[in-house]
């Protein structure tokens, strides 16, 4: 449950590299590319990670969505955060 808006931190010359305190997991490397921002979370969302107090990562449930590019750092904890949720949720529905 949340809304975003495409592109919002502008065109590809825009692209930029940050770190993120993503919650559970510290400090991690973020990747913006052409990103969308959320700017409407509902009440069962939680946000994981903002970057200039606008959420970048959100969970609600087994469902993430973030507006960085993991995939292009060499810190791989998302993405083992990822695996962690989803294997909650297919032991879970077992």
């Amino acid at each position: 449950d949340i809304a975003v808006e495409r592109n919002a931190t502008g065109r590809q010359v825009d692209s930029f590299e940050t770190r993120l305190s993503l919650n559970g997991l510290g400090e991690v490397p973020a990747v913006f590319i052409r990103a969308p921002l959320v700017h409407r979370v509902g009440p069962e969302v939680e946000v994981l990670a903002t970057w200039d107090e606008r959420p970048v990562m959100v969970r609600q449930g087994p469902l993430l969505a973030a507006s960085f590019h993991p995939e292009l750092t060499d810190d791989t904890r998302v993405h083992e955060f990822f695996l962690n949720v989803c294997r909650k949720e297919w032991a879970w529905r077992r």
